[in-house]
């Protein structure tokens, strides 16, 4: 296992799609375990392959709080196949390191996907859970937690970003 770097907005990469991973072998089981090992140390509670540059369909979460036992969840080739109601919390990303911003996303959400062991799985989420899903759906669509900004807000989280490359 390695602790992979994890790219920070505004780098293009992150706007890459990710690409269906055709076998779930032993290549995609290791980048699966650096991708939880980075997480682990950021920290954070979710990442997808397209933030460490491997654009390709697959994303990990875990949000058990400090004091449970981890609960890595590996989705790989997602799809969200239903939505329901609305929610607005303020959401972080590894990506955009020390910014934090009010997101709208669905309430709920049902998700298709493969997990580690490459059988399918469907599970429907809501609560920090849901959040997390869709965020890194997201990212794997090469779509970011600023896309879902006003203008303003949009412009304000840009500049905090290049800033924080010049220091």
């Amino acid at each position: 296992m390695a602790i992979r770097t994890i790219l920070h907005y505004p780098d293009p990469r992150l706007r890459e799609k990710g690409l269906p991973i055709e076998s779930v072998d032993e290549r995609i089981r290791t980048l699966i375990d650096d991708m939880a090992e980075t997480m682990y140390a950021a920290p954070g509670v979710g990442l997808a392959a397209t933030q460490i540059g491997e654009a390709v369909s697959l994303f990990v979460i875990d949000v058990a709080d400090e004091e449970e036992p981890s609960e890595l969840r590996v989705f790989i080739n997602p799809e969200i196949v239903s939505k329901q109601g609305k929610s607005c919390s303020r959401e972080g990303c590894l990506s955009f390191p020390g910014i934090s911003e009010e997101v709208e996303r669905a309430a709920q959400v049902t998700v298709r996907a493969l997990g580690r062991d490459g059988k399918p799985f469907e599970i429907t989420a809501d609560g920090l859970l849901g959040v997390a899903i869709q965020h890194e759906y997201d990212h794997l669509q090469g779509k970011l937690m600023i896309d879902h900004l006003g203008v303003i807000k949009r412009r304000i989280v840009h500049r905090q970003s290049l800033k924080r490359d010049l220091e």
